[in-house]
C-alpha cells in the first residue's frame, strides 16, 4: 500500500472514529474534555487530535473505546466488510483461571432471560457446558479434565485427589443458573455425548480414575440428558432442541440480548473468540437458519422419532458401562 492510500484510510479511520466518540458522549462533554480525559492528554493534545493534525496511536485508540464502549469493529465496516475485531477470552491453565472464566462467562450472560427478544442459539459439538456445572461429580470431573488438558498442574494427579475449591464450584453453579430459564435453542447429533463418553474411558484406561467414578459418570451424563428431554417436552421452559444428522457441529453459539447479538466462536477447548459485529451475527444468524431448516425438531416430532432419538444415546453409554465392567471383569491377572 502506498504511503497517500495509507494516510487516506488512517485519516478516513479516524474521522469515522470521532464521529462514534461524538455520539457516545454524555450531554455537555466537549469532545476535546473526553479525549484529554480518557487519554490523561493535555486539552492542547487532545485538539490536535480532534482536528486531524495529530493521529491516535492504536493504544490511544483502544484506551477512548473502553472508556466510551465504542466497538472497533464499526471502524472496520466501513474500510473492509471483511474484517472483523474480535475478543478473545482468557487462556486458561490454571484453577484460578478457570474460576475467573466461569465468572467472566456469567456476567456477559447474566441478562439472557431477561428482555423480550433475547435468545441463545448452541450447536453442540458437546453437552453444553451449561449442562456441566451444577456441582456434581460430572463437575468435578470436566474441571479434573480441562485442568489436565489445559495445563500442568495434574500431571499424574489421579481424580480421588482432586478436589476443585468451593469458589471455584460456586462460580461454576452461577454461570448453570443463566442457562436454566434462559430461551434457548440446541442443535445436536447423537454424537454430542462421544467426547465426554471418550474421556471417562481414557482416564479409566490409564489408571487415573476408578471404576466405581467412572460408572458414576455414565450415570451422570445418563441424567443430564434424561433432563434434557424432560426439558424439551417442559411447558415451563421456552426451550427448542433440533436434530441434524449431517451438520458438524463446533459449539458456536449465538446470544441475542434486546437489540444486541453476540457470537462466540470456539478457540480451544473452552476460549471462544466474541464480537458483537452487526454484519457477522447477522450472517451467523441466516446460516443457523439454513441449518435449522434442515433439522428435526425434536419437542415438535412424535413420540417414536423423540426416543428413537434419545435412545441412541442412552445405548451409547450403557455401552460404556458394559465395557468399563467387562474390562475389570476380565483383568484377573
Amino acid at each position: 500500500m502506498r504511503y497517500s492510500q495509507k494516510l487516506y484510510l488512517y485519516t478516513m479511520l479516524q474521522t469515522e472514529f470521532l464521529g462514534i466518540l461524538k455520539e457516545k458522549l454524555p450531554s455537555g462533554t466537549s469532545l476535546n474534555e473526553a479525549i484529554a480525559q480518557a487519554l490523561d492528554i493535555s486539552y492542547d493534545a487532545a485538539h490536535r487530535r480532534s482536528s486531524m493534525k495529530s493521529k491516535f496511536s492504536l493504544a490511544e485508540s483502544v484506551l477512548l473505546a473502553k472508556a466510551y464502549g465504542i466497538s472497533l469493529d464499526a471502524l472496520f465496516a466501513t474500510t473492509n466488510q471483511h474484517m472483523v475485531v474480535v475478543e478473545k477470552t482468557a487462556t486458561i491453565t490454571s484453577e484460578e483461571q478457570l474460576k475467573d472464566y466461569f465468572n467472566t462467562s456469567y456476567e456477559s450472560l447474566v441478562n439472557l432471560g431477561k428482555g423480550s427478544s433475547s435468545s441463545l442459539l448452541y450447536s453442540a459439538k458437546d453437552l453444553p457446558i451449561f449442562y456441566l456445572l451444577s456441582g456434581n461429580i460430572l463437575t468435578r470431573f470436566k474441571c479434573y479434565v480441562w485442568l489436565k488438558l489445559l495445563g500442568d498442574s495434574l500431571v499424574n494427579i489421579h481424580f480421588n485427589s482432586f478436589q476443585p475449591k468451593l469458589a471455584t464450584l460456586e462460580a461454576a453453579k452461577k454461570l448453570s443458573s443463566v442457562y436454566e430459564k434462559a430461551p434457548v435453542s440446541e442443535i445436536w447429533d447423537i454424537t454430542t455425548v462421544n467426547s465426554t463418553l471418550k474421556q471417562i474411558h481414557f482416564y479409566y484406561e490409564a489408571g487415573l480414575l476408578d471404576l466405581e467414578d467412572a460408572i458414576a459418570l455414565c450415570k451422570a451424563v445418563q441424567r443430564v440428558v434424561e433432563n434434557v428431554f424432560q426439558k424439551m417436552q417442559s411447558k415451563d421452559t421456552p426451550f427448542t432442541l433440533y436434530y441434524n444428522e449431517l451438520l458438524l457441529m463446533n459449539n458456536q453459539v449465538l446470544v441475542t440480548m434486546d437489540s444486541q447479538q453476540l457470537l462466540y466462536i470456539p478457540f480451544s477447548m473452552l476460549s471462544y473468540f466474541l464480537t458483537n459485529d452487526e454484519r457477522t451475527c447477522e450472517q451467523a444468524s441466516v446460516y443457523f437458519k439454513q441449518q435449522l431448516d434442515h433439522s428435526k425438531t425434536l419437542n415438535t416430532t412424535g413420540e417414536k422419532e423423540q426416543h428413537t432419538f434419545f435412545n441412541k444415546i442412552f445405548r451409547k453409554i450403557e455401552a460404556l458401562e458394559q465395557l468399563l465392567s467387562a474390562t475389570q471383569a476380565l483383568d484377573f491377572q
